[in-house]
Protein backbone atom coordinates (compact mmCIF):
# COMPACT_ATOMS: atom_id res chain seq x y z
CA UNK A 1 0.00 0.00 0.00
CA UNK A 2 1.15 3.65 -1.01
CA UNK A 3 0.71 6.91 -0.13
CA UNK A 4 1.16 10.29 -1.44
CA UNK A 5 0.99 13.68 -0.53
CA UNK A 6 0.10 16.58 -3.27
CA UNK A 7 3.75 18.16 -2.32
CA UNK A 8 6.41 17.58 -4.28
CA UNK A 9 9.82 16.30 -2.37
CA UNK A 10 12.00 19.74 -3.17
CA UNK A 11 10.60 22.81 -4.68
CA UNK A 12 10.86 23.07 -8.58
CA UNK A 13 10.73 25.84 -10.05
CA UNK A 14 11.60 27.27 -14.08
CA UNK A 15 12.73 31.08 -14.06
CA UNK A 16 12.46 31.10 -17.87
CA UNK A 17 10.44 28.18 -20.04
CA UNK A 18 12.87 26.30 -22.22
CA UNK A 19 11.17 23.48 -24.14
CA UNK A 20 14.58 22.16 -25.68
CA UNK A 21 15.53 21.87 -22.37
CA UNK A 22 12.12 19.94 -21.34
CA UNK A 23 12.96 17.75 -24.50
CA UNK A 24 16.52 17.12 -22.48
CA UNK A 25 14.98 16.50 -19.04
CA UNK A 26 12.58 13.67 -20.74
CA UNK A 27 15.66 11.94 -21.04
CA UNK A 28 16.01 11.44 -17.02
CA UNK A 29 12.51 10.42 -17.06
CA UNK A 30 12.49 7.92 -19.55
CA UNK A 31 15.65 7.12 -20.72
CA UNK A 32 17.49 4.25 -19.67
CA UNK A 33 19.63 6.63 -17.10
CA UNK A 34 16.62 7.99 -16.13
CA UNK A 35 14.25 7.54 -12.74
CA UNK A 36 11.36 5.56 -14.30
CA UNK A 37 14.11 2.62 -14.80
CA UNK A 38 15.36 3.08 -11.17
CA UNK A 39 12.43 3.24 -9.38
CA UNK A 40 10.55 0.30 -11.12
CA UNK A 41 13.96 -2.01 -10.68
CA UNK A 42 13.91 -1.38 -6.97
CA UNK A 43 9.99 -1.75 -6.82
CA UNK A 44 10.86 -5.32 -8.55
CA UNK A 45 13.87 -6.20 -6.40
CA UNK A 46 11.83 -5.77 -3.23
CA UNK A 47 9.08 -7.47 -4.21
CA UNK A 48 10.82 -10.59 -5.40
CA UNK A 49 13.45 -10.40 -1.96
CA UNK A 50 13.92 -13.30 -0.13
CA UNK A 51 15.80 -13.00 2.86
CA UNK A 52 15.83 -13.74 6.58
CA UNK A 53 15.93 -10.18 7.33
CA UNK A 54 12.91 -7.43 5.62
CA UNK A 55 15.71 -4.78 6.00
CA UNK A 56 16.95 -4.72 2.12
CA UNK A 57 13.37 -5.15 0.78
CA UNK A 58 12.25 -1.93 3.35
CA UNK A 59 15.70 -0.01 2.11
CA UNK A 60 14.63 -0.78 -1.55
CA UNK A 61 10.86 -0.40 -1.16
CA UNK A 62 11.82 3.22 0.42
CA UNK A 63 13.69 4.14 -1.98
CA UNK A 64 11.42 3.04 -4.91
CA UNK A 65 8.83 5.42 -3.65
CA UNK A 66 11.37 8.13 -3.31
CA UNK A 67 11.70 7.47 -6.87
CA UNK A 68 8.82 8.36 -7.59
CA UNK A 69 8.76 11.81 -6.52
CA UNK A 70 11.51 12.46 -8.47
CA UNK A 71 9.34 11.32 -11.95
CA UNK A 72 6.85 13.61 -10.24
CA UNK A 73 9.85 16.76 -10.06
CA UNK A 74 11.40 15.95 -13.17
CA UNK A 75 7.27 15.82 -15.02
CA UNK A 76 6.60 19.13 -13.19
CA UNK A 77 9.59 20.69 -14.81
CA UNK A 78 9.23 19.30 -18.43
CA UNK A 79 5.42 21.01 -17.96
CA UNK A 80 6.86 24.08 -16.27
CA UNK A 81 9.60 24.64 -19.31
CA UNK A 82 6.35 24.03 -22.20
CA UNK A 83 4.32 26.64 -20.58
CA UNK A 84 4.77 29.10 -22.60
CA UNK A 85 6.11 27.19 -25.51
CA UNK A 86 5.28 28.09 -29.23
CA UNK A 87 2.74 25.34 -30.69
CA UNK A 88 2.42 26.60 -34.24
CA UNK A 89 4.22 27.42 -37.08
CA UNK A 90 3.06 30.69 -37.16
CA UNK A 91 4.91 31.49 -33.52
CA UNK A 92 7.57 33.27 -33.37
CA UNK A 93 10.58 31.33 -33.71
CA UNK A 94 9.12 27.64 -35.12
CA UNK A 95 8.67 28.18 -38.61
CA UNK A 96 12.20 29.73 -39.13
CA UNK A 97 14.14 26.85 -37.24
CA UNK A 98 11.79 24.11 -38.88
CA UNK A 99 12.77 25.41 -42.35
CA UNK A 100 16.57 26.03 -41.22
CA UNK A 101 16.42 22.08 -40.23
CA UNK A 102 15.34 20.82 -43.40
CA UNK A 103 17.36 23.32 -45.61
CA UNK A 104 20.63 22.18 -43.40
CA UNK A 105 19.61 18.17 -44.57
CA UNK A 106 18.40 17.30 -40.83
CA UNK A 107 14.53 16.10 -40.39
CA UNK A 108 12.18 17.76 -38.88
CA UNK A 109 10.47 15.29 -36.79
CA UNK A 110 13.77 14.78 -34.87
CA UNK A 111 14.24 18.52 -34.01
CA UNK A 112 12.53 19.75 -30.58
CA UNK A 113 9.75 21.53 -33.13
CA UNK A 114 9.08 17.73 -33.53
CA UNK A 115 8.89 16.85 -29.83
CA UNK A 116 6.90 19.59 -28.94
CA UNK A 117 4.25 18.68 -31.17
CA UNK A 118 3.90 15.88 -29.50
CA UNK A 119 3.64 17.33 -26.78
CA UNK A 120 0.97 19.46 -27.23
CA UNK A 121 -1.00 16.46 -29.28
CA UNK A 122 -0.40 13.91 -27.00
CA UNK A 123 -0.47 15.21 -23.40
CA UNK A 124 -1.62 19.47 -24.22
CA UNK A 125 2.47 20.11 -22.98
CA UNK A 126 2.98 18.06 -20.14
CA UNK A 127 5.84 15.14 -19.77
CA UNK A 128 5.28 11.96 -20.98
CA UNK A 129 7.31 8.33 -20.06
CA UNK A 130 9.85 8.78 -22.92
CA UNK A 131 13.14 9.61 -23.53
CA UNK A 132 14.41 12.84 -25.07
CA UNK A 133 14.10 11.26 -28.38
CA UNK A 134 10.39 10.31 -28.07
CA UNK A 135 10.94 6.06 -27.50
CA UNK A 136 8.93 4.83 -24.95
CA UNK A 137 10.82 3.36 -21.98
CA UNK A 138 9.90 -0.65 -21.94
CA UNK A 139 10.84 -2.28 -19.24
CA UNK A 140 14.05 -3.98 -21.12
CA UNK A 141 16.82 -1.94 -18.77
CA UNK A 142 14.57 -3.18 -15.34
CA UNK A 143 17.11 -5.58 -13.86
CA UNK A 144 15.85 -7.92 -10.56
CA UNK A 145 17.98 -11.04 -9.91
CA UNK A 146 16.70 -12.51 -6.97
CA UNK A 147 20.66 -12.31 -5.92
CA UNK A 148 20.63 -9.26 -3.85
CA UNK A 149 24.40 -8.49 -4.16
CA UNK A 150 24.35 -8.89 -8.03
CA UNK A 151 20.97 -6.60 -7.65
CA UNK A 152 23.16 -4.09 -5.30
CA UNK A 153 26.08 -3.63 -8.13
CA UNK A 154 23.12 -3.50 -10.61
CA UNK A 155 22.10 -0.34 -8.52
CA UNK A 156 25.18 1.15 -8.00
CA UNK A 157 25.94 1.72 -11.85
CA UNK A 158 22.30 2.25 -12.52
CA UNK A 159 22.32 5.11 -9.78
CA UNK A 160 26.28 6.20 -11.64
CA UNK A 161 24.57 6.75 -14.78
CA UNK A 162 21.84 8.72 -13.47
CA UNK A 163 24.65 11.03 -11.89
CA UNK A 164 26.28 11.66 -14.46
CA UNK A 165 22.74 12.69 -16.81
CA UNK A 166 21.87 14.76 -14.21
CA UNK A 167 25.03 16.55 -13.50
CA UNK A 168 24.89 16.61 -17.66
CA UNK A 169 21.33 18.27 -17.30
CA UNK A 170 22.89 20.64 -14.89
CA UNK A 171 25.63 21.79 -17.08
CA UNK A 172 23.39 22.64 -19.78
CA UNK A 173 20.68 24.66 -17.99
CA UNK A 174 21.57 28.66 -17.28
CA UNK A 175 17.66 28.58 -15.46
CA UNK A 176 18.98 29.00 -11.53
CA UNK A 177 15.05 27.52 -10.80
CA UNK A 178 16.26 24.60 -13.12
CA UNK A 179 19.69 24.22 -11.14
CA UNK A 180 18.35 24.22 -7.72
CA UNK A 181 15.93 20.91 -8.35
CA UNK A 182 18.73 19.36 -10.41
CA UNK A 183 21.67 19.97 -7.71
CA UNK A 184 19.29 17.72 -5.34
CA UNK A 185 18.50 15.19 -7.18
CA UNK A 186 22.34 15.11 -7.86
CA UNK A 187 22.64 14.51 -4.17
CA UNK A 188 20.17 11.72 -4.13
CA UNK A 189 21.85 9.82 -6.68
CA UNK A 190 25.14 10.71 -4.14
CA UNK A 191 23.68 9.09 -1.22
CA UNK A 192 21.75 5.90 -3.32
CA UNK A 193 25.04 5.13 -4.72
CA UNK A 194 26.24 4.59 -1.03
CA UNK A 195 23.64 2.87 0.08
CA UNK A 196 24.03 0.25 -2.26
CA UNK A 197 27.73 -0.36 -1.42
CA UNK A 198 27.01 0.11 2.00
CA UNK A 199 24.81 -3.34 1.63
CA UNK A 200 27.80 -5.23 -0.03
CA UNK A 201 29.79 -4.06 2.76
CA UNK A 202 27.40 -5.23 5.17
CA UNK A 203 27.21 -8.61 3.09
CA UNK A 204 31.06 -8.89 3.18
CA UNK A 205 32.12 -6.74 0.69
CA UNK A 206 33.59 -8.10 -2.25
CA UNK A 207 35.38 -10.67 -0.15
CA UNK A 208 32.28 -11.83 0.61
CA UNK A 209 29.96 -11.74 -1.79
CA UNK A 210 32.24 -12.37 -4.90
CA UNK A 211 32.16 -14.41 -7.16
CA UNK A 212 28.40 -13.53 -7.25
CA UNK A 213 26.57 -16.08 -6.29
CA UNK A 214 28.74 -17.19 -3.52
CA UNK A 215 26.51 -19.74 -2.31
CA UNK A 216 28.00 -22.02 -6.15
CA UNK A 217 31.01 -24.29 -4.60
CA UNK A 218 33.88 -22.42 -6.30
CA UNK A 219 35.90 -25.33 -6.24
CA UNK A 220 33.08 -26.91 -8.88
CA UNK A 221 34.59 -24.03 -11.31
CA UNK A 222 37.56 -24.23 -13.79
CA UNK A 223 40.29 -23.64 -11.39
CA UNK A 224 42.67 -22.73 -14.57
CA UNK A 225 40.56 -20.12 -15.99
CA UNK A 226 38.35 -18.65 -13.05
CA UNK A 227 41.15 -15.58 -12.46
CA UNK A 228 43.15 -15.32 -15.81
CA UNK A 229 42.72 -12.04 -17.81
CA UNK A 230 43.45 -12.88 -21.56
CA UNK A 231 45.00 -11.20 -23.99
CA UNK A 232 43.73 -11.09 -27.60
CA UNK A 233 45.92 -9.41 -30.17
CA UNK A 234 46.94 -11.60 -33.03
CA UNK A 235 50.68 -11.18 -32.60
CA UNK A 236 50.99 -11.76 -29.16
CA UNK A 237 51.49 -8.44 -27.48
CA UNK A 238 50.22 -8.40 -23.92
CA UNK A 239 47.88 -5.80 -22.89
CA UNK A 240 49.13 -3.09 -20.97
CA UNK A 241 49.11 -4.44 -16.98
CA UNK A 242 46.73 -2.88 -14.97
CA UNK A 243 45.09 -3.66 -11.12
CA UNK A 244 43.62 -6.96 -12.94
CA UNK A 245 46.11 -8.82 -14.32
CA UNK A 246 48.30 -9.58 -11.54
CA UNK A 247 48.67 -10.03 -7.85
CA UNK A 248 45.52 -11.39 -5.59
CA UNK A 249 42.12 -11.42 -6.57
CA UNK A 250 40.03 -8.78 -4.93
CA UNK A 251 37.72 -11.82 -3.08
CA UNK A 252 40.86 -12.66 -1.96
CA UNK A 253 40.40 -16.42 -3.22
CA UNK A 254 43.26 -16.68 -6.28
CA UNK A 255 45.75 -14.56 -8.13
CA UNK A 256 44.84 -12.61 -11.55
CA UNK A 257 47.17 -13.74 -14.12
CA UNK A 258 47.55 -12.83 -17.91
CA UNK A 259 48.05 -14.64 -20.77
CA UNK A 260 47.46 -15.22 -24.27
CA UNK A 261 43.93 -16.30 -25.26
CA UNK A 262 44.24 -19.60 -27.36
CA UNK A 263 41.41 -21.67 -28.61
CA UNK A 264 40.91 -24.47 -26.30
CA UNK A 265 38.11 -26.22 -28.28
CA UNK A 266 37.60 -27.96 -31.54
CA UNK A 267 36.56 -26.30 -34.68
CA UNK A 268 32.95 -26.83 -34.89
CA UNK A 269 31.70 -29.46 -37.52
CA UNK A 270 27.43 -29.87 -37.66
CA UNK A 271 25.80 -32.54 -39.27
CA UNK A 272 24.18 -32.51 -42.94
CA UNK A 273 20.87 -30.01 -42.77
CA UNK A 274 17.52 -32.41 -42.44
CA UNK A 275 15.77 -33.26 -45.49
CA UNK A 276 12.30 -31.26 -43.71
CA UNK A 277 14.69 -28.06 -43.16
CA UNK A 278 14.06 -26.86 -46.78
CA UNK A 279 17.99 -26.81 -47.40
CA UNK A 280 19.68 -26.97 -50.58
CA UNK A 281 20.36 -31.08 -52.10
CA UNK A 282 24.05 -30.34 -51.11
CA UNK A 283 23.35 -29.44 -47.69
CA UNK A 284 22.42 -33.24 -46.94
CA UNK A 285 25.26 -35.22 -47.42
Amino acid sequence: MYYFDKRLQYPVKVDKPDPQFARMLQQAIGGVEGEIRVCMQYFFQAWGNRAPSTKYRDMLLNTATEEIGHIEMLATAVALNLEKAPVSEQEDGVKDSIVGTVMGGGNARHTIEGMLHKHILSTGLAAQPVDSDGIPFDMSHIYASGNVAADMYCNVAAESTGRVLATRLYNATADQGMKDMLHFMIARDTMHQQQWLAVIEELGGPEGVLPIPNSFPQEQEDQANNYNFYGHAADGTPPPEGRWTSGPSLDGKGTFTMVQSVPLGQEPVLGPARPDSAAQKEQMG
